[in-house]
């Protein structure tokens, strides 16, 4: 039952995962989370590292389509001016998104990560149709306030998966 809720990888940030690694492991394809997973939940806008990031991953021929459970405008603010592909509403942990993800960008599920900030839909929303999920920590130290929610369920499970020896990195999130 705990597998569902552990991620394939562990990382501080998205600034960890480099196009070349993924490439070598095959990847051509991002889905990501947006609100404290690139940026914190309040900011509307990319950070100057963070434009860079993404120009590196498109350089390097890996598409990137933003996934999030926010709204279209919050979605569409920040996505647009990147030019950057998105779905809004996403019911994460729910399959449909990622899957339409998928299709978006015309790649395989091998050919896929999913990075995200939060087990409970990021991490299980990919492994539920068995993604390969990469955990970042929260942006921020605050949440909006389903997420705030999610962390409470969130720290339980990951003490779980700790007893049980399956959370094998330091930080938690």
């Amino acid at each position: 039952m705990y597998k569902k809720f552990l991620p394939s990888e562990f990382v501080k940030s998205v600034f960890d995962i480099s196009p070349e690694r993924l490439i070598e492991k095959g990847i051509r394809g991002i889905i990501t989370d947006l609100d404290n997973t690139l940026v914190e939940w309040d900011r509307p806008d990319a950070t100057p590292k963070l434009v860079n990031w993404l120009k590196s991953m498109k350089d390097a021929g890996i598409q990137v389509t933003i996934v999030s459970n926010n709204s279209e405008l919050r979605v569409k603010s920040f996505a647009d001016p990147l030019g950057i592909p998105f779905i809004y509403k996403a019911r994460k942990p729910m399959g449909k998104a990622f899957i339409k993800a998928l299709n978006t960008m015309d790649v395989k599920r091998e050919e896929v990560v999913v990075i995200g900030d939060q087990l409970l839909t990021d991490v299980v929303g990919g492994n539920r149709i068995k993604l390969h999920t990469i955990l970042v920590l929260p942006v921020a130290k605050s949440d909006g306030f389903f997420t705030r929610f999610n962390r409470l369920v969130e720290r339980r499970i990951f003490k779980a998966l700790k007893r049980r020896g399956f959370v094998t990195w330091e930080e938690e999130v």
